[in-house]
């Protein structure tokens, strides 16, 4: 296990590989745990690194830092000590919502982002969301495979209060403005067409033609496509990630094994 502290308080994270860094950010449920498959997956070519965000896993509980603002400041702060200036954000959930905060700020950092089971707007989220313990969620969101057992466990570990607050801040901000905002940063949008937490957003309402923006959903998966279909998913990220630095995610299209998942 692996530790650094950011203001006297313990983050958690784990890495794997050599090269160009790549940090997956976990979401509400559970914690860099089961990112493990991606994560290895990807050291093969990359420096891969996981972390744990306040309230999470093995981060400490901070209750005054579990805004999304402040999730950001955890990553950048992370990035600032490992002396990392460019990076490529896989983030879920509400990974993904840090990472989008992230850029906003500091577009500069990052070549590129795949956002995963990201709600656009408040309106995305299921309401259950809001209002169930993590063993509720776990339930509803997990299967009982092998495969998630480590989410599972770890879901029931995260303080509550951090999912409230995160959920709360996307209610006063709009991710799709976010994105349509002229953020020129490649991003992949990938969404498990069975998620019963996260709408599905229509993906030509929302690209509109933009170079920088693609969608892909993926059939026969739920919130957690990296469980549901580690190969089919961690294909799409390397692909994804092999793209030259600046290229439009939609050349995505042009792979056989994508062409009639795009939305």
């Amino acid at each position: 296990m692996s530790v650094l502290l950011l203001d006297k308080r313990v983050v958690h994270y784990e890495v794997l590989g050599r090269g160009r860094p790549i940090i997956f950010l976990h979401g509400w449920l559970g914690s860099w745990r089961y990112w493990i498959p991606s994560l290895q997956a990807a050291s093969t070519t990359y420096r891969s690194y996981a972390l744990d965000f306040w309230g999470f896993g093995e981060t400490a509980r901070e209750p005054d830092s579990y805004s999304l603002e402040k999730q950001s400041d955890l990553l950048e702060k992370f990035l600032g000590e490992l002396g990392i200036s460019k990076v490529a954000l896989v983030g879920h959930g509400l990974g993904g919502l840090v990472a989008m905060k992230f850029a906003s700020r500091l577009a500069n950092m990052v070549d590129r982002m795949m956002l995963v089971d990201c709600p656009l707007e408040p309106g995305d989220i299921n309401p259950r969301l809001f209002s169930s313990s993590q063993a509720d969620l776990a339930d509803w969101l997990l299967d009982r495979q092998p495969s998630g057992s480590a989410a599972r466990v770890d879901a029931l570990k995260a303080d509550r209060d951090v999912i409230q607050r995160s959920l709360n801040d996307l209610e006063a901000a709009s991710l799709r403005s976010v994105l349509q905002s002229g953020l020129k940063i490649p991003c992949l949008l990938a969404y498990g067409q069975n998620d019963p937490a996260i709408a599905v957003p229509n993906g030509e309402v929302l690209i509109d033609k933009d170079y920088y923006l693609h969608q892909v959903t993926l059939d026969q998966c739920g919130h957690f496509p990296m469980l549901d279909d580690p190969a089919r998913f961690q294909r799409l990220l390397l692909d994804f990630l092999a793209l030259e630095s600046g290229a439009s995610p939609s050349e995505l299209q042009m792979k056989e094994e994508w062409k009639r998942r795009v939305r």
